[in-house]
């Protein structure tokens, strides 16, 4: 059953007293049954809500629908595991009280340092290596040694040897960790501690007694619970005490549950999302993953950068050939062959060659679709004929074809090596913003400890001054006028203020003026980090979802910000500037969803207004070109080939490798 953000969800009971002729309305995948339409609509728009969780394999982000599809295949998957390998693998779950991650590791270790009855693999045998299956464990310890059938055709055991460990080869884990866990969650009732299902237990032996000391902690948790929680009677005590007391709304809150105030900010209006895609609008999803993917990964899969406009041209084209799609086809499936995982075992079988070439990519690409049950058209594409296959299934396939990459050891190294550059990065920001904090600290004490000396100084010198103009005012004090002697103290005040103004002026400006130009270098550095870290970034991931769960994305190769509906099948996008401010001013700020979403866009506001701008320059150039491409190609009668938007004809493949062809001797006799 999915789970509810992540928590247990249990579906409503059917209503009482059900008349057969009455007119009801029915959830049609959960069989929930409503008389009441509202309750019906409100229920169903719970279930298309991206908050569900796949119990199974733990997949988020889910409608209801989605998290029920994801939990079956799981549950095939799970089935997968080896007959032999049950009893085992249940024996170390039963009440086992480690995490998730803990356990699958301690199993998967336990599978690969033991051996086991039933287990099959390989043994020497008069010097080949030849299949076997292990029959009996006999002895332990360092003595143990292991009675073998010999597996021949049919899987038929031919004959049995007695073996030492040392003689038995193991050539792959029995099976990978993502099974395990999948296997965990759907064989368990619970965890913390894991049980397993009683069904399960009763068939392969499983002791459903829990250990005594468990016995007792399990006794101690629940004691603590009750009083954590109190009696049933309490709590409707407390809740209705709650009821009664009227607490003011404090935000943020639930975005579709905030009220206009009279007091709220006046909120702009958003302008409406262009949605002038060329390939379907429910397709646009698969597009944008697509040429993401590509371009994040374009060094490992030799496959030079390319726009989103020109991928998006390509796929609507009707010619077959195209080198662009060409070389995204053979680029993926080289990877998979390389990766040597099942589409590699799939094609051995079909001995096919382990290298595919822009000649005989479409046979191989038969091959994946039969591998992943997409039979829809795939006689067009044996035929040739790959320009005639509807674009949302062209889209549908390179979609498949990303997904197996994704899982592929070579991207899953160059995401950790992509991590591990971004900690280091990140570590390194942190250490030349700690150091300048502490520079900066250092002046401004030597800056405080300057004014202080300056100060006193000048102090001392209008002292000596004071006494010279005494001493000398004293001999002429009889001669002198009143007049002169009124103005020798008040220069001799004003003499002292203008210094002590100075004084004060020159430290205010060494704390305002730069410490040194290493100053302007690490700030240079810190923006050469910040763009490094953007470089290295290992996924594309939404800005935020607005009130009504409408997800924004934004792709720094790419001057749109997308806007992805909640069930994923309507897409749109802005393109200027002034679409952008007036999206960020619609935003309530009072709504939680909302809030961060505004957060997001203020973040990276300039990043996106310029990328959006840069990008409307170049349309506006393009279409600036088209039209004199178009008056020039009329005035000739020629079609206009060089215009921009058929550049994706024009693609060429700058990063693939260059192949040195080998000459014979007779070439070079030649």
């Amino acid at each position: 059953m999915p789970l509810f953000k992540r928590t247990p969800f249990f579906l409503l009971d059917p209503p009482k007293d059900l008349d057969p002729k009455e007119k009801v309305f029915q959830v049609r995948f959960t069989k929930e049954i409503f008389r009441d339409y509202q309750e019906y609509l409100n229920r169903l728009n719970l279930y298309r809500k991206r908050v569900w969780t796949c119990k199974v394999s733990g997949k988020s982000n889910l409608t209801y629908e989605e998290a029920l599809v994801s939990e079956q295949r799981a549950a095939e998957k799970a089935q997968q595991l080896p007959r032999e390998l049950m009893s085992p693998v249940l024996q170390m779950i039963q009440y086992s009280t480690l995490n998730l991650t803990d356990l699958v590791n301690k199993i998967y270790g336990s599978l690969q340092e033991n051996l086991f009855e039933g287990l099959e693999l390989h043994a020497k045998r008069d010097g080949s290596e030849a299949a076997c299956k292990i029959l009996k464990v006999i002895g332990s310890g360092k003595t143990t040694s292991y009675e073998v059938g010999w597996i021949g055709q049919d899987n038929a055991i031919t004959s049995t040897s007695v073996l030492r460990a040392d003689d038995l080869i193991r050539k792959k884990a029995p099976c990978g960790r993502n099974m395990l866990k999948i296997f965990v969650r759907e064989s368990t009732s619970q965890n913390s501690p894991w049980i397993v299902h009683m069904n399960l237990a009763k068939k392969y032996g499983i002791p459903t007694e829990p250990p005594k000391d468990m016995i007792n902690g399990e006794g101690l948790s629940k004691a603590r619970k009750r009083l954590a929680n109190g009696t049933a009677e309490d709590a409707s005590k407390r809740s209705k005490k709650d009821e009664e007391q009227v607490v003011p709304v404090k935000y943020p809150i639930d975005d579709l549950l905030v009220k206009p105030v009279a007091d709220d900010p006046l909120l702009s209006k958003r302008c409406p999302a262009s949605t002038d895609f060329k390939v379907p609008i429910s397709s646009v999803g698969d597009l944008l993953m697509v040429w993401d993917f590509c371009m994040s990964f374009g060094r490992l899969l030799c496959l030079s950068p390319f726009s989103l406009s020109d991928l998006e041209n390509a796929i609507c084209h009707k010619e077959t050939n195209l080198v662009l799609l060409v070389e995204i086809h053979t680029a993926l499936l080289n990877l998979l062959i390389n990766d040597e995982g099942e589409y590699f075992e799939f094609i051995q079988n079909k001995n096919r060659k382990s290298k595919v070439s822009l000649v005989t990519w479409k046979e191989y690409l038969c091959d994946f679709m039969e591998m992943t049950s997409i039979s829809s058209n795939i006689s067009t594409v044996r035929r040739g004929h790959y320009g005639l296959v509807p674009t949302s299934l062209k889209l549908e396939i390179l979609r498949e074809l990303v997904d197996e990459a994704i899982a592929t050891i070579a991207v899953k190294e160059k995401l950790d090596e992509r991590i591990d550059q971004q900690h280091a990065l990140a570590a390194e920001k942190r250490e030349i913003a700690r150091k300048s904090k502490e520079e900066q600290k250092l002046i401004m004490e030597v800056a405080t400890e300057k004014e202080m000396n300056q100060a006193n100084a000048v102090q001392d010198g209008n002292e000596n001054v004071n006494s010279q103009l005494v001493a000398k005012e004293g001999n002429e004090r009889k001669n002198a006028p009143t007049s002169k002697m009124g103005d020798a103290k008040l220069h001799l005040v004003g003499n002292g203020n203008v210094n002590s103004q100075l004084v004060a002026k020159e430290g205010k400006e060494r704390k305002n003026a730069p410490a040194s130009k290493m100053g302007d270098v690490k700030l240079h550095l810190g923006r050469h980090l910040e763009k490094e870290l953007l470089d290295q970034s290992v996924r594309t991931s939404p800005l935020g979802k607005d009130r009504y769960y409408n997800r924004y994305w934004f792709f720094r190769r790419e001057g749109r910000l997308f806007v992805e509906s909640a069930d994923s099948k309507e897409w749109g996008y802005y393109s200027t500037k002034e679409e952008l401010d007036a999206l960020i001013g619609s935003l309530n700020i009072k709504g939680i969803r909302e809030r961060a979403l505004k957060q997001q866009l203020d973040k990276f506001y300039n990043k996106i207004s310029n990328a959006v701008e840069k990008r409307l320059k170049e349309v506006t150039h393009q279409l600036l070109v088209e039209e004199a491409v178009l008056r020039r190609s009329s005035r000739v009668h020629a079609h206009p080939k060089d215009s921009p938007s058929t550049s994706f004809l024009e693609y060429v493949n700058t990063w693939k490798p260059v192949q040195k062809r080998n000459r014979s001797k007779d070439d070079r006799a030649t």
